[in-house]
């Protein structure tokens, strides 16, 4: 019998552990290439829209009365007197992804630290998240957090759940979100001030792919 203890399939104690050394290697390489090209990214590609897109959106915002915002049509800067209107149809405010990411990039300075994307009842987040320098090991280091927010209208109310929330793609515990995870933040906290005040406001409010819709009450 030879001296070096062998498995079923002939490799010695020694090549085993040599396999699983490497097997570490590499795994801890490949975290490692992940952290550094993904979990620290200095900053999002901030989303541009092109000629088309920015007059719609420029057009969008004038029926809205919004001025002083980039993407304004030529003469956004210009007062003229005119009557006051309240029409149903000002009380609707649509805007598609790309227009919510794109005014983010160009009237403030999260344009490439947040990135939203809109799906069915659904909006998600990503947000880049410096740590201070001196915290261990992270300091210095920008932290990706994501999230998710459903959204939708139910009952005569908004409903606004926080799905989860994530660091470096690892979802924190409810526990550590003071268990608000899963909980409809309206029916919860809606009774008095900012969610009452959110929820009266509203009129219907809908999510789809690529696009929030919201319609105010009068």
């Amino acid at each position: 019998m030879s001296n070096s203890i062998r498995s079923d399939r002939g490799f010695s104690a020694f090549h085993v552990f040599m396999m699983v050394v490497l097997t570490v290697v590499i795994s801890v390489s490949i975290t490692a290439w992940i952290i550094l090209n993904d979990v620290f990214v200095s900053e999002f590609k901030p989303v541009t829209l092109n000629e088309i897109e920015s007059q719609a959106l420029a057009g969008k915002l004038d029926e809205l009365g919004v001025k002083g915002l980039n993407y304004d049509s030529q003469n956004s800067h210009v007062l003229t007197p005119e009557r006051y209107n309240e029409s149903d149809e000002m009380r609707v405010i649509s805007l598609t992804e790309k227009e919510v990411n794109a005014l983010l990039a160009n009237n403030t300075d999260l344009a490439s630290k947040l990135a939203i994307d809109l799906s069915e009842n659904m909006a998600s987040v990503k947000f880049l998240m410096p740590v201070d320098e001196e915290f261990p090991v992270l300091g210095g280091k920008t932290l990706k957090v994501t999230a998710g927010l459903e959204l939708h209208y139910k009952n005569k109310k908004p409903v606004v759940i926080i799905k989860g929330i994530s660091v470096w793609g690892v979802p924190i515990p409810s526990a550590y979100l003071g268990d608000i995870k899963n909980v409809d933040l309206v029916n919860e906290f809606g009774e008095s001030g900012f969610w009452k005040s959110f929820s009266d406001g509203l009129n219907d409010l809908s999510v789809q792919d690529g696009v929030i819709k919201i319609n105010l009450n009068k």
